[in-house]
């Protein structure tokens, strides 16, 4: 038997597995220790109904179609969202209203799709902004930062730990922690940005990334609610700048992003007209429509837990559970391509996320965009997939994380992430596998690409090479991470026998690389100066910090 008629046989093999085991692994939840409690049959609408604290108008269609009712209500509020926001943007346009009603009316539309989704588990979403509010105000602007990291993200916790271990184990529908991961990002963001932006003595210090995303003043609760909480992102983010954000709501947006196209150089005319965001929104549905047919029509065809199964380890050859394992990964990324890129055009249909122009002049609608599948898929590192992989997430990772831990930024990055996602084991696993793959990668891209640039045919045989050990790379990572529980993933690594683990161990071993992150040295005299300015530009502000916070 060749190779291509036994890897047609284990999908057929897999494609059983799917259709039987996998749509049993929906009716079943791995407990506290990694195994499955079968749950009695019925169907899947039927059994989350009780579980699902949101309305059960859609039941009906739930039962119909098979799925979850607080899958139904997510994906119908997100549609409803999306007339929304084409309303919003024609009949509620800054030009023909303020920017209080602007706040007001984003506020309660998605106030009114938490609770349609979650019940009064949406609380929780006003209980964390609350509590993040009150330390913004009354704690010192020198530490705020610090508590409201704390505070947000321990609330956050708290609810996943309960929701996971106590109500919900395992299951893979909505939940309400879902919408708190994106209010969590936008609170300590902004906790960082407001102090970056009120004191004084950081100036010297930030960024040119930090200094425009700095916030000169105190924000008001509705605009901290409307930030927050509005309808374009309460369900599924993306996550945005504060300032960005006002500056749609005020209508400005256009103007600062007029004023430049792709060059940096001035586009020389007075006035333009607004951009139209109707090309953007219905690509990117049409993008949303592709991903949910490839998501809907393979997932159960290439489950990824088929991976573990005795049978299958067993009787394939180790190079075809390679393969195997690719392909169950790309059928599953679809799923994130659907609800990024509806969440995508969601904000686009409301005037937000445009982005200056293309050197053609056509308009770009990328300011939040969350992926870019073309540059995911061909990757040819580690480093370049997570970059175009959840891009605002791994903004925020790097804004309150990676360019302010002053000791080992990678490994404290990929902590913070795992804890931000959640409880179960699974994603402490992947993140800590990720740690040695980058470190891994960042290795062999400084020590072996350069003796691969000396032609383009050598240059293509590196990308070839190094995309086919990204993919594999990538898919060996995230497996604990769909697998959820420690059981089946220490099964699954043990399958491969660690081998990427021991792989990344002897590459960061064996091969130096540089150092990052150089600070510039300054001479001594220099030096002392400017230490004794910014103690002064210290004392000034601390004394300052409620005043300016009150303005």
């Amino acid at each position: 038997m060749n190779s291509v008629q036994l890897f047609a046989k284990t999908a057929a093999a897999a494609a059983a597995a799917g259709w039987s085991s996998i749509t049993e692994r929906d009716r079943t939840q791995p407990n506290r220790t990694g195994e499955k409690d079968l749950l009695p049959p019925s169907s899947m609408a039927t059994q989350t109904t009780a579980s699902c604290t949101g309305s059960t108008l859609l039941q009906p269609i739930s039962e119909i179609i098979d799925l979850p009712l607080d899958q139904v209500n997510f994906v119908a509020c997100q549609l409803f969202a999306l007339l929304m926001a084409v309303w919003f943007r024609i009949y509620l346009h800054p030009s023909k209203t303020s920017p209080f009603i602007r706040h007001v009316v984003a506020t309660l539309l998605g106030l009114y799709l938490a609770l349609f989704c979650f019940g009064w588990y949406s609380v929780h979403f006003l209980v964390q902004s609350g509590l993040s509010y009150g330390v913004m105000i009354f704690a010192s602007l020198e530490h705020m930062h610090k508590y409201c990291f704390i505070v947000t993200l321990g609330y956050l916790i708290l609810c996943q730990i309960t929701r996971v271990y106590v109500f919900d184990y395992g299951m893979y529908s909505a939940d309400f922690t879902g919408p708190m991961m994106v209010i969590t990002q936008k609170i300590t963001s902004m906790a960082f940005e407001i102090r970056d932006g009120l004191s004084k003595c950081r100036e010297g210090q930030l960024t040119p990334s930090q200094k425009y995303l700095a916030i000169s003043r105190m924000p008001s609760l509705l605009e901290y609610l409307s930030y927050n909480c509005n309808f374009m992102g309460i369900l599924a983010g993306p996550t945005c700048s504060y300032n960005d954000y006002m500056a749609f709501i005020e209508g400005t947006s256009y103007q600062r992003r007029h004023q430049e196209n792709a060059n940096g150089k001035e586009n020389g005319k007075v006035k333009q007209s607004e951009p139209s965001p109707k090309h953007a929104v219905v690509s990117k549905l049409c993008t949303c429509a592709i991903s949910l047919a490839t998501y809907l029509s393979l997932y159960r065809l290439l489950p990824v837990h088929y991976s573990i199964d005795d049978h299958f380890v067993k009787s394939t050859p180790f190079y075809l559970q390679v393969v195997y394992l690719y392909l169950a990964m790309l059928a599953l990324r679809p799923k994130y391509y659907f609800v990024w890129t509806l969440a995508d055009a969601i904000n686009n249909a409301a005037g937000f996320g445009f982005n200056g122009y293309d050197t053609d002049g056509s308009p770009r609608w990328d300011l939040i965009s969350n992926l870019r599948i073309l540059d995911i898929e061909f990757a040819t590192s580690f480093k370049l997939f997570l970059d175009n992989w959840n891009i605002q997430t791994a903004q925020w990772l790097k804004s309150v994380c990676y360019e302010r831990c002053p000791v080992n930024p990678t490994a404290a990055t990929f902590l913070l992430s795992a804890m931000w996602h959640g409880v179960y084991p699974g994603y402490y696993l992947t993140f800590i596998t990720g740690i040695g793959m980058t470190m891994a990668a960042r290795a062999v891209r400084h020590n072996i690409r350069p003796y691969f640039l000396a032609s383009d045919l050598h240059k293509r045989v590196y990308d070839v090479i190094t995309w086919a050990c990204t993919q594999i790379a990538i898919s060996y990572t995230v497996v604990p991470f769909v697998l959820l529980a420690v059981g089946p993933s220490l099964k699954f690594y043990s399958s491969w026998y660690f081998c990427l683990h021991l792989l990344c161990l002897l590459v960061v071993l064996v091969l130096p690389v540089k150092s990052r992150r150089r600070q510039p040295k300054e001479d001594g005299p220099q030096k002392e100066a400017a230490q004794g300015e910014q103690r002064h530009l210290c004392s000034t502000d601390n004394n300052c910090n409620q005043r300016d916070k009150s303005t």
